[in-house]
């Protein structure tokens, strides 16, 4: 991860932007290395892992207000001891830099929570 990304905000996406290319969405990847890219380049998606439930939905809400506040919402599925998150901006129906700055932030989260 990046400070370069975790530094930025999102700005909206209104549509009609194309999405990023592989190449350009290898190269944001390569900036956040835990998020696996989809074999289309078209959303990335992170596994994070917890000593139990509490910790993974506490972990959730936490991203739910960062989605909040950034006006950039993922896709989450959570159970006992883990949560997937996965981004890709739908109006363009691929991946955005948007994507990349919500996935350092959301790297940011996990190892501040890993620091307390």
């Amino acid at each position: 991860m990046t400070d370069a990304l975790s530094g930025k905000s999102c700005t909206p996406c209104r549509g009609g932007v194309p999405p990023l290319t592989r190449q350009e969405a290898e190269t944001y990847a390569s900036q956040t290395p835990d998020w696996r890219l989809s074999p289309d380049a078209d959303g990335i998606e992170r596994r994070f892992r917890f000593g139990n439930f509490r910790d993974a939905f506490a972990f959730v809400r936490q991203v739910s207000d960062l989605a909040e506040s950034e006006g950039h919402h993922p896709d989450i599925a959570f159970g006992w001891g883990y949560a997937t998150i996965s981004l890709q901006t739908r109006k363009i129906k691929g991946l955005h830099e948007n994507d990349f700055i919500m996935a350092a932030k959301i790297d940011r989260l996990f190892a501040a929570r890993a620091e307390t």
